[in-house]
């Protein structure tokens, strides 16, 4: 979280940094809380969405706890560069976003239910940042993989919006858009907190419920 805390303007494609044809480093194998595979296809009948809410380390704690999730990994998306690293993502020179990717059963966990779990744990009008971590890599997202899941995301955020003015909260900067692609992150940072249970990455939840 050391880098690029100043870049707070998303790249071109031009501009981004090229990447590269395959990732320089692995990912790991099986999930350290779950058990379930880290890389994988979605299990017929579940459903996938990913999500930037700051931190990633923090958040995808925050996911993997829920019942029903079946495997959460976190990652880099929506940006310009291919099989970005860490170093690069934090640079704000690829465009990405740091996020989680969550694999769930919908028959135990529903799609409103990681709506809620999402907009209650960041505040999601600060933009380029997330509290005192400042970048492009810490923006407000929500990557969906149905045409269902972006009507009810964008549904979400106009019932979410009507709560926070009402609290005196500006703006919804969260982006919400098809997910294009998903670029796992290292090994080390996986599961992090679970590695590194006094590791320091809090969530900045502005305490406003969503109600749906």
């Amino acid at each position: 979280m050391l880098f690029g805390r100043n870049k707070s303007t998303l790249p071109t494609p031009v501009d981004a940094l090229s990447g590269r044809e395959t990732r320089p480093f692995t990912v790991g194998d099986r999930h350290l809380v779950l058990g379930t595979p880290i890389e994988s296809e979605v299990p017929a009948g579940f459903g996938q969405i990913v999500v930037g809410l700051g931190c990633f380390w923090g958040e995808e704690k925050t996911f993997w706890e829920l019942p029903g999730v079946w495997s959460t990994s976190v990652g880099y998306a929506g940006g310009a560069t291919p099989n970005p690293t860490y170093e690069e993502v934090c640079s704000g020179r690829t465009g990405h976003a740091e996020v989680v990717r969550v694999v769930f059963d919908p028959s135990v966990v529903s799609f409103e239910q990681l709506l809620k779990t999402f907009w209650e744990n960041h505040d999601p009008t600060q933009g380029m940042r997330q509290g005192n971590d400042r970048g492009t890599q810490y923006r407000s997202v929500i990557y969906t993989t149905t045409d269902e899941q972006q009507t009810a995301a964008e549904a979400s955020r106009v019932s979410y919006q009507k709560t926070l003015s009402e609290r005196g909260y500006g703006e919804i900067t969260t982006v919400i858009a098809p997910l294009d692609s998903y670029w796992y992150a290292e090994a080390h940072h996986q599961q992090y907190l679970a590695k590194n249970p006094f590791g320091y990455c809090p969530l900045h939840a502005t305490g406003v419920t969503y109600d749906g």
